[in-house]
């Protein structure tokens, strides 16, 4: 297939164009607008003759067009999706998250191409953390931020075209991921780089919130999964069984690079903060046959923790910037 991977320079897009290269013979082409959560260095090593990068919004319908002409398949990550971002300047959540989800909708119908669609299981909003119940594909929608609140928006756009016009669409919604190429505004990275630095974590609240840790190569494989075995008009949840709270994590990171595991600092919650995540997979499980290579939470925290100590020049150039953004919102 010739696949159009929209923000596949970001995180997760960019684990998954690695992932398709290394496992199948598909093409990629990388829709990417290259804001401060892309970046080119996340696609180094890639064969040219295999993967194309095109800098441009998703909001560009032109663009846009011309695109999806030319491909087989859309797999659509592009995103605003940092929480702390969204609750100081929801606009941009609105515009990528929701209208650009709609141009690409537009694109889909017009062309009849396979459209994948990524989200998150923040549209089911929390659970409480004593609750034994697990977010399934039957949860009503609950989304408690900005951004949670325009991918549940984007969702419902995927779900009524799909109805409505007959466009060849899924929809999967993931949990957390941690990996290789995270922004090191996010948690787990925003921490193994304190450390590397010399500097102490930082937890907000008393670091009680549960979150349902996925590595972004289980989540890229499940991806390819639904997108070559998926049901049109399903959606999938993908989870790996990761549930750990944030101060389990900062131990845990702690402990791997030689440090005491009180070595932390706690800081101002965030307004909102969702207590739990958590998600039941059996659906992706059983009928397409998908099972997660990481099943282990720390065998994958250790690979990501060596990938930043090995791999310096890529988040250094952020990590000043990101770190000053913190302290100026009182959460450093």
């Amino acid at each position: 297939m010739r696949i159009l991977v929209t923000g596949g320079a970001g995180f997760i897009g960019s684990n998954f164009v690695h992932h398709v290269v290394g496992n199948t013979d598909h093409t990629v082409t990388v829709l990417d607008n290259l804001t401060y959560a892309g970046n080119r260095a996340s696609l180094d090593g890639l064969p040219e003759s295999r993967v194309e990068l095109v800098v441009g919004d998703i909001l560009d319908a032109p663009l846009v067009d011309d695109l999806f002409a030319a491909h087989d398949a859309v797999v659509h990550y592009a995103a605003e999706s940092h929480n702390d971002n969204s609750l100081n300047d929801p606009s941009p959540f609105v515009q990528t998250n929701v209208v650009g989800t709609f141009t690409l909708l537009e694109a889909a119908r017009k062309h009849g191409i396979r459209f994948h669609h990524i989200s998150t299981d923040e549209v089911y909003g929390d659970l409480e953390l004593d609750d034994p119940a697990r977010f399934t594909e039957q949860t009503p929608y609950n989304p408690s931020s900005p951004y949670s609140s325009t991918k549940a928006g984007s969702d419902l756009l995927v779900r009524a075209w799909v109805r409505s016009f007959g466009v060849q669409a899924t929809i999967s919604n993931c949990s957390n991921n941690y990996g290789p190429y995270q922004h090191v505004e996010k948690f787990i990275p925003r921490q193994i780089t304190n450390v590397l630095r010399g500097e102490r974590p930082k937890l907000y609240g008393t670091g009680e919130n549960v979150r349902d840790w996925i590595h972004a190569d289980d989540h890229s494989s499940a991806v390819l999964t639904i997108l070559e075995k998926g049901v049109i008009g399903e959606t999938y949840l993908i989870g790996a069984d990761g549930e750990k709270n944030n101060k389990e994590v900062v131990e845990l990171i702690l402990a791997e690079l030689g440090q005491p595991s009180d070595a932390y600092d706690l800081v101002t919650d965030r307004p909102g903060h969702d207590l739990r995540y958590a998600i039941d997979s059996t659906k992706l499980r059983r009928e397409l046959g998908w099972t997660p290579r990481f099943a282990d939470f720390e065998q994958g925290l250790a690979a990501t923790i060596e990938w930043y100590r090995n791999n310096e020049s890529w988040w250094a150039p952020q990590k000043e910037a990101t770190e000053a953004k913190y302290r100026a919102s009182g959460q450093a």
